[in-house]
């Protein structure tokens, strides 16, 4: 929708006598790349506008102002210490081309504006008196301090100049519209640019959702892996209960053990793998542990397998609207943040966070997360910070921080807010050079203080325990968070 410049011709024979006798009173630059100049002329104020985005650059009048940034460019800095205030001498069209001239004269004598119009090559340049380029809006460094030359083009062939737009068929200047080419313009590339502003929404949405299922469908690809391999523990349970009763034959240095098997109704001969360099005890102890991160997988992993294919149902579904053009920029996201809160909990939350210099994150699911630095901090984040129905987290067996999530009285943490927590027990835990373990958590009133023992010293009823392993983009969504 480029314009032609014979079309460019007839706006400037539009603005002419518009602007004559007037003279520049404010410069603003509401977008990257268009420039607004509000012109007085007598009796009048005139905005000019002109735009070098491509596809739709354009010199036209517009009726109201635009919003501006906080803080003007640099090109919009320079025009109004050297223009704002000059008298406008007038404004020409280079014949055949698709350039437009803007002379003025300044306090320091004659400058000129030159809007080249040529698409994706479009620029607006400032010329002093000498012809010289002082600047330009591209900030096109290879032009500055050069005597202005116009560029040189082949001459386009017609369906390049004369259709490049709709037909501006417009009505004769009346006294509501004394402009109705500018105001034809102005409606044109009004709705052009809000097709392309949702043309460009929509090429971003596409690339964040196929980021996101590319993600997705790698997380998942892992937990089915983490969860095929959990599977193959699942008889690990009968292992270790036929070992159980068999303890009396075992040795170590042995190498397998051949049982009855008591759960099959045939009642065959079982052969049992044995770790040589393990006991009786130890052996029939790994095939238990081995059977819990069964156990734990399934409860665990299976859940969020689910939720996956869930959200990528979603991300392809909405993929599919793109595809055939019917898409619409979706909702914010409705799951509990912090900004649904009320007012008072937010209040006392803040309050509540700013107790203590503790580490602090966000889960995903929204819930504060402290972390302890040192045993006197574990031991005021245990019983200062926390509340009886918070969550309390630390690795099993080794030295490392508390770690609290603030959970509302009467509710339950959700899975990923639990892993995400017990994460971070692992990772502020001597368990850390390893990247995996055992995580205990329960609610906060079911951790006392060992007596006698030293800060941060606690005894634990009722706890769970979690297999965690230290995942990064877990960790750094966590720390990104948390950093927020």
């Amino acid at each position: 929708m480029a314009l032609s410049a014979t079309e460019i011709g007839s706006i400037v024979q539009e603005l002419a006598p518009a602007l004559a006798d007037g003279w520049i009173q404010k410069i603003s630059q509401p977008l990257p790349d268009g420039l607004l100049l509000e012109i007085r002329v007598p009796g009048h104020t005139r905005r000019l506008l002109c735009s070098l985005r491509d596809g739709t650059a354009r010199i036209h009048l517009v009726r109201e102002s635009l919003p501006n940034p906080p803080t003007p460019p640099s090109f919009c800095q320079l025009l109004r210490a050297r223009i704002q205030g000059a008298r406008i001498d007038g404004i020409t069209h280079v014949p055949g081309d698709r350039i437009v001239r803007l002379d003025l004269t300044s306090r320091d004598g004659p400058v000129t504006l030159i809007a080249e119009l040529f698409g994706r090559n479009a620029d607006l340049l400032f010329l002093n008196g000498e012809g010289r380029v002082l600047a330009t809006l591209r900030h096109n460094k290879d032009r500055v301090g050069q005597a202005y030359l116009a560029p040189t083009a082949a001459a386009p062939r017609p369906s390049e100049n004369e259709g490049a737009t709709p037909t501006l068929e417009t009505p004769p200047p009346t006294d509501s519209d004394p402009f109705p080419l500018s105001s034809r313009l102005a409606t044109l590339y009004r709705e052009r640019e809000a097709e392309l502003s949702h043309l460009a929404q929509v090429r971003q949405r596409e690339a964040a959702l196929r980021k996101a299922l590319k993600k997705l469908l790698r997380r998942m690809e892992g937990l089915r892996r983490d969860l095929e391999q959990a599977g193959r523990y699942e008889p690990y349970a009968r292992y270790g209960e036929l070992l159980k009763a068999n303890l009396g034959l075992l040795k170590k240095g042995m190498t397998a053990v051949s049982v009855v098997d008591y759960y099959d109704e045939r009642l065959p001969e079982l052969s049992i793998p044995l770790d040589p360099t393990k006991g009786p005890q130890a052996n029939m102890d790994a095939y238990f542990a081995k059977y819990r991160k069964f156990v734990s997988a399934q409860r665990e992993i299976s859940p969020r397998v689910a939720t996956i294919e869930t959200d990528v149902q979603q991300l392809q579904a909405e993929l599919e609207t793109i595809k055939n053009g019917t898409w619409q920029a979706p909702n914010h996201d409705r799951r509990t943040t912090p900004a649904t809160i009320s007012r008072p909990e937010r209040k006392q939350t803040a309050i509540e966070e700013r107790r203590g210099p503790f580490r602090r994150f966000i889960s995903s699911d929204g819930h504060p997360i402290f972390v302890g630095r040192n045993a006197r901090e574990n031991d005021e984040l245990t019983f200062g910070l926390a509340k009886s129905e918070d969550l309390w987290l630390h690795a099993r067996g080794t030295p490392g921080s508390h770690v609290v999530v603030r959970l509302e009285k009467g509710t339950d943490p959700p899975p990923e807010t639990i892993r995400d927590a017990a994460t971070l027990a692992l990772l502020y835990s001597d368990l850390k050079k390893s990247g995996k373990g055992d995580v205990i958590y329960t609610r906060r009133k079911w951790v006392k203080k060992a007596k006698g023992q030293a800060p941060g010293a606690v005894t634990v009823t009722q706890e769970k325990t979690i297999y965690v392993t230290l995942d990064k983009p877990r960790l750094d969504a966590l720390k990104a968070r948390g950093a927020h």
